[in-house]
């Protein structure tokens, strides 16, 4: 799933389930320049599908987007949904890669939920684990080479050279968490289907979760405590959120059951990071997608946890005219895993 050496001009494509997006960067080292960005909205029924006329439907939907914002490169890093990818952090013993790779290979059957040999599998050392020093952490992450390859084939199929697949989680993860953060950051992303979770500590993912919860629940949630259809009841969740002296709190009232599953999960997540590496406290919480777009989401987390909450900034390792920060923080929410995957290193 890693990018192939050399290779240096790329975009990278995050097929989301409300919308597919494309960020190009241009340049060298650390930060690079925006070049272009582009999104357009989709039926996130046509997405999720596997059938070749709704796949095909999607490939037109990304030729059309490609030729509109003009990317410059056949090249492309593609994200691959949290929903789809399993991603793990365990210990291994201390060896060459040589071997530390075939030990993996030997133990994945163990770790990952699919078989080995129906899968891809990435992986990566990412630091001395906390329990045991003759170990080392690794990042293992899987895919199912059918999910893989039904994209591939999907991309190709328009004369796209797919370079590498890397999980929404890592991406998002480089794009809005500053690269010598040393402190755990909590990133929460939440999606119309469910919500990504992950925890960064000293440049390296230490939990990555996907919870089966999104912004899809909270307008579920809305239309059947107050008896409203989904296009007034995602217009009212999206306007009113958690705030509870806007309709009376109303949304409040009729979402809060549904937002507290997700936080329950969030809570178990931190608890189960601090029983790994010690009660270290999060510097803070990075919410981007609907959690920031959800109107007081943010601030009951801040009440929650006590800890400061930060609004992801998809942009903060890209470099771009002055004049086009409103225009681009505007949109920031949504571009996180986009120009994460386009910040990849060469």
């Amino acid at each position: 799933m890693s990018i192939l050496s050399g290779v240096s001009d790329f975009f990278g494509l995050d097929i989301g389930t409300s919308a597919i997006r494309v960020v190009q960067l241009q340049g060298k080292g650390p930060a690079k320049s925006l070049y272009n960005y582009g999104f357009v909205p989709v039926d996130s029924k046509i997405v999720l599908s596997e059938a070749p006329a709704d796949q095909q439907k999607v490939v037109q939907i990304i030729k059309g987007l490609l030729a509109e914002t003009r990317i410059s490169t056949k090249n492309v890093a593609v994200g691959l949904p949290s929903q789809r990818v399993f991603a793990t952090v365990v210990d291994m013993d201390r060896l060459s890669p040589a071997e530390l790779a075939s030990t993996i290979y030997y133990q994945a059957d163990s770790i990952i939920p699919t078989p080995v040999d129906d899968s891809k599998i990435d992986w990566s050392v990412i630091g001395d684990s906390p329990s045991d020093k003759t170990k080392v952490e690794v990042l293992l992450s899987s895919v199912t080479n059918e999910y893989a390859e039904l994209r591939l084939d999907m991309l190709e199929s328009i004369g796209l050279n797919v370079i590498a697949f890397e999980p929404d989680s890592l991406a998002m993860s480089r794009a809005l968490v500053a690269p010598d953060a040393v402190q755990p950051q909590m990133l929460i992303d939440i999606g119309a289907k469910s919500t990504d979770l992950v925890i960064v500590a000293n440049g390296a993912p230490r939990l990555i979760r996907s919870i089966p919860t999104g912004s899809e629940a909270f307008v579920k949630a809305a239309m059947q405590n107050l008896n409203i259809d989904d296009k007034q009841a995602e217009q009212f969740v999206f306007k009113f959120g958690l705030s509870k002296d806007k309709l009376e709190g109303q949304i409040h009232q009729a979402i809060i059951s549904t937002v507290e599953i997700l936080v329950t999960e969030i809570d178990k997540s931190i608890k189960f990071f601090n029983s790994r590496y010690g009660d270290v406290k999060l510097d803070r919480i990075i919410v981007t997608g609907g959690a920031s777009a959800l109107p007081e989401f943010p601030v009951y987390l801040a009440n929650k946890f006590a800890v400061n909450i930060e609004i992801g900034n998809a942009w903060r390792n890209v470099l771009f005219p002055a004049e086009r920060q409103n225009e681009l923080l505007a949109v920031s929410n949504h571009f996180g895993v986009a120009a994460g995957l386009a910040e990849r290193n060469e």
